[in-house]
Formats: C-alpha cells, structure tokens, sequence
C-alpha cells in the first residue's frame, strides 16, 4: 500500500525557479525512507506539501490516498511531524502543550508519552520558553509520535542537537518503528543517521529526484572514477556516459560517480573513451552526497 505518493510535484517561490520540477516517487507501508540535497533543494517544501501545510502547483500528492489539502484533518491525525524549525507555544507549560495534543489525537497513548516524559527527563511543570532547544526538540517528539502515528515526517530533527540527543532522538523513532511499522520519510544532513535509520534513500537535485535506491544498493552498486586532470578527457564527455550520475571538477582530477560497480566502470571509460588510467572504487553515502551535491551538470 502507498502511504506517500509524490506524481509530477512543482512549487516555486518565484517565475524564475522552480524548487520542486517534476518530483515523482512514493513510499510504501512501513519503509524508512532518507530525504537527501543539499540547502534549498526542496526537502521541505516537499515534507510541508506532504502535511498539507502548503500545496503543490502542479502534479498529484497522496498520503493514505487522500488528499492533504482537501481532507487536511484526516491525514493530520494520522500524521506525525517533526521539524528543525518548528515551534512550540513558549508561554504554555510542557504538561499543558501535551494536554493540548493528546485532546487532538484520539489514538494518544498515554502509557507511550509517560515513557518518552521519564526517557528525556522531561520537566512537565516548566515552560516552553525556558527548555533547552534539545528539550524542545524532545517535546516536538514526543507530541508527534504518542499518538502512534501511521506515518512520520521528520525534517531535519535532530539539527542543532549535540550527539547525545542525536542519538537518543534516532533510538526512539527507531523504537516507535519497530513497534508498530510506522512509515517514516526523513531528511538529515548527518549522514551517519541517515544510514542507520533509512533503509532506502531519495535524493533531491536541482528539483527532480536524482537517485531513489535502497541503501544497501547504494553501497553496492554504485562507485566514483577518478580521471585524471591532463586534458585527454572533459567534464562533458563523462557525464555522456550511460550511469554517470555526476562530476565534480577538482584539483587532482575529476570526480564522476556512477550508478554501477568500479569494475563496470573501469570497462565503459576504457570502452568508450578509450580511459585505461581512472582508479575507481566504492562509495560511501556521505561521499557520494558531496560529489553530486557539487557536481551536476
């Protein structure tokens, strides 16, 4: 079953740019699926057109096959949603924000909430404006999962947070995932818990979906050539190549990532180019996302 269906998605912010330029995916019942790009890819403009916070200009979104925008209340109740940016009313109380989302959510598991409040060490009697960020951040948390959501939307949570609440923060949407299946669509910059949380990975460039694999086939299947910077081959002619993702122009050569193993790789350069000198090997996640973050053509 399709929890999140994203068909032809376009937004812009402006005539001249489009952040979002025909974004197609979906994401089925109990996958954990990382949002990658970097700033202003479109991340979350595409996790707000999800929650129905803002609307798509063109193309079709579905959460649970429903509209978010026509049947916003629906999809919210079935929703939890987690940002970096979000804010908490900062003169209510913990206990008194919690009471006011519990009242929302007819699902509200009260055993679930009282084991986040005693994890965290949430001070239920203190207000919003005077918790840390980490703190607040935790409340967000606990606010969007209690209720034990069919699907989580997480945009960049953990931001801003020192490696112990990064960790504590992934542990228990972890939790909540393997108690109950959540679905969960993410996005973060820490690649770390990318991989131990995702099992498959969207990566978002200049507003289309450049890569959509699972994780392990990320790690598998796909490599970097280094080519030699001595004139004999360009920028051009690499990404002409069938599977050349991207290249990155730098000093000591050129970067092109492929979507195929090193010894492929090695065979097409030196088929079709006539490249017998790149040295190409695996690529991790975090190094695949800066050499294609930096080099699209």
């Amino acid at each position: 079953m399709k929890i999140v269906d994203f068909e032809n998605v376009h937004r812009a912010y402006s005539e001249a740019v489009d952040v979002l330029d025909g974004v197609t995916f979906s994401i089925e019942a109990g996958q954990v699926v990382g949002l990658l790009g970097k700033n202003g890819a479109g991340k979350t403009t595409l996790l707000r057109i999800a929650m129905g916070m803002i609307e798509a200009q063109q193309g079709s979104v579905r959460v649970f096959g429903l509209d978010p925008r026509q049947e916003a209340l629906e999809v919210k109740r079935r929703v939890g949603y987690v940002s970096e940016e979000q804010i908490l009313s900062p003169f209510l109380r913990v206990d008194q924000v919690i009471a006011l989302h519990k009242g929302l959510f007819p699902t509200w598991d009260d055993e679930l909430a009282r084991d986040m409040i005693d994890r965290f060490s949430i001070p239920g009697r203190q207000k919003i404006k005077t918790l840390s960020k980490g703190q607040a951040r935790q409340v967000a948390l606990l606010c969007a999962v209690a209720h034990r959501p069919e699907l989580l939307l997480l945009d960049e949570p953990a931001g801003g947070l020192d490696p112990a609440a990064r960790r504590e923060f992934l542990e228990t949407s972890i939790q909540l995932l393997n108690e109950t299946g959540t679905t969960i669509l993410f996005s973060s910059h820490y690649m770390t818990d990318v991989e131990r949380l995702a099992d498959r990975i969207v990566m978002i460039h200049d507003g289309r979906v450049l890569i959509d694999n699972e994780l392990d086939e990320l790690r598998e299947g796909y490599s970097v050539a280094l080519v030699p910077q001595n004139g004999q081959v360009s920028r051009d002619q690499l990404l002409d190549l069938d599977g050349c993702l991207g290249v990155r122009d730098r000093p000591d050569a050129l970067h092109a990532v492929f979507e195929m193993e090193p010894e492929r790789v090695g065979a097409l350069l030196h088929r079709e180019i006539g490249l017998g000198d790149a040295r190409c090997t695996r690529i991790a996640l975090e190094e695949m996302f800066i050499e294609l973050a930096g080099g699209q053509g």
